[in-house]
């Protein structure tokens, strides 16, 4: 499995996985619908990041990754 995802994209995704998570305990989010489906994307965020491969991206044919690093 080859990395497919840049940096600047690892960054943003992990972003918003620790916006998500904040948002969540300080109480922000009260609705347990919208609390798993950040929790859902959250997770999956972050290990998407931790590895630089998004199969969604494969799928679609894209690649953050620059043209040295392939």
């Amino acid at each position: 499995m080859k990395s497919n995802m840049g940096t600047a994209d690892r960054v943003v995704r992990i972003s918003i996985a620790v916006l998500f998570a904040a948002l969540y305990f300080t109480g922000m989010v009260t609705n347990s619908t919208l609390a798993t489906v950040f929790w859902v994307i959250g997770i999956v965020f972050t290990i998407t990041s931790a590895i630089g491969y998004c199969p969604l991206y494969t799928i679609g044919g894209f690649n953050t990754l620059g043209r040295r690093k392939r």
